[in-house]
């Protein structure tokens, strides 16, 4: 009977110990992001009294992600944690990486733009850690401005602006008349468009400044001197297919469509839109995302949501493919041609080695509806037709080495 007793009591001992070494195990399987952001602007205002304003882009997406990775991660001793700052304007950027250092983030997602994004990885109290940009589009961050620990899930502007090409040549419309502001960020766009026009043998055969005051709008509805203005603008350009607009700020683009002199559709930042995610997008499962996230958000999923959602489950995808919770591991692993994602997309996402861009479908919308997806059929890539997006390994300024 002792003997049994004594047997009875060691197995029980066998068990605390087994349950003490998995807590533990828990315990230090932990990744933890931190998501920095900064606060709208109280002076920004939507364009139209119809679409939402949105305080919470992109940080919404990333807990979406946690929630997600920690499906999985419960079954593998893996925990997922997020901290957030969301700061009041660039100047406090420091600020806010200072306090997700301080709450143990390992993993920065930033919801930044280009000049507060490079601020940030030039700080010191970043170390090594590694960052995902889900907000800023410039090319230059993957090409010159890269950096070996910067990790890009929002589209460039050579990506949005090819995936529209493809689509514009599928349809034959190769002759492009092209309409921009004369923000900083239109030139980059136009700069974009213009690539793709080369690359896809289209051509702009007229251009022009759009000679706009951002506050005209508020002056009047859009629909008096506008109408009478438009068509006088465009009655010197030359025959073309489809008007292109580069209008980032959304300032003067959505008059466009309907008051051209020409019947002719509009597209680019308006109308017919490159984008990386869309509310009416429903295809491979999307759906499903978008309820989830209209349920924990209470709104629809923005392409910055999307983004940082991707950023979220790319470490978590990785952490569950490999085991491991390791920065270095995940990092390699990411950037290995074994890691791919399922963004609901249609196709499977991944890292481009040379630039750490993720390579993704892209959505091309209307207002309402997608229209299609590019790349589109009969655009070839040795590597995979989604390198068709964006700048190619060989045209790449980026200076670190592929790390395969």
């Amino acid at each position: 009977m002792r003997k049994c007793k004594w047997g009875a009591a060691r197995l029980l001992l066998l068990v605390l110990l087994s349950l003490s070494s998995v807590t533990k195990a828990q315990e230090a399987a932990t990744v933890t992001l931190g998501y920095l952001g900064i606060e709208r602007p109280a002076a920004l205002e939507p364009l139209s009294v119809l679409d939402p304003v949105v305080d919470d882009e992109g940080v919404q997406g990333a807990r979406l992600a946690i929630r997600d990775n920690n499906t999985a991660g419960q079954f593998l001793g893996q925990e997922f944690l997020l901290v957030e700052a969301v700061v009041a304007s660039e100047r406090e950027v420091a600020e806010g990486l200072k306090r997700l250092v301080e709450q143990g983030a390992e993993w920065i997602v930033s919801g930044v733009h280009r000049e507060a994004l490079e601020a940030l990885m030039d700080d010191p109290a970043l170390g090594d850690r590694v960052v995902f940009n889900v907000a800023a589009s410039d090319d230059a961050l993957r090409g010159a401005a890269c950096r070996r620990n910067l990790f890009h899930t929002t589209p460039s502007r050579r990506m949005l602006a090819d995936a529209l090409a493809q689509f514009l040549g599928y349809k034959r419309w190769t002759r492009w008349a092209l309409v921009h502001g004369n923000t900083d960020e239109d030139r980059l766009r136009v700069e974009a468009q213009r690539a793709a026009a080369e690359r896809f043998g289209h051509r702009i055969v007229d251009e022009a400044m759009w000679p706009y005051d951002p506050m005209a709008r508020r002056a009047e509805g859009g629909f008096h001197a506008i109408q009478r203005e438009i068509p006088v603008f465009l009655q010197a350009f030359a025959e073309h297919d489809v008007l292109v607009i580069a209008d980032e700020n959304d300032y003067f683009g959505e008059y466009f469509p309907y008051q051209t002199r020409l019947p002719r559709p509009v597209a680019g930042t308006q109308g017919l839109t490159p984008t990386a995610w869309h509310r009416a997008h429903e295809s491979w499962g999307a759906v499903q995302l978008q309820r989830r996230f209209e349920e924990q958000a209470g709104r629809w999923m923005t392409a910055q949501d999307f983004a940082a959602w991707l950023a979220v489950r790319s470490l978590g995808e990785a952490a569950s493919r490999t085991g491991a919770v390791d920065r270095d591991a995940l990092r390699e692993y990411m950037t290995s041609e074994a890691f791919e994602l399922a963004g609901y997309l249609g196709l499977p996402v991944s890292y481009r080695s040379w630039n750490h861009q993720l390579r993704q479908p892209i959505l091309v919308t209307g207002p309402r509806m997608v229209v299609s997806v590019s790349p589109q059929e009969g655009y070839l890539h040795p590597r995979t037709p989604l390198d068709t997006l964006g700048v190619d390994q060989g045209e790449s300024t980026c200076g670190f080495q592929p790390e395969r």
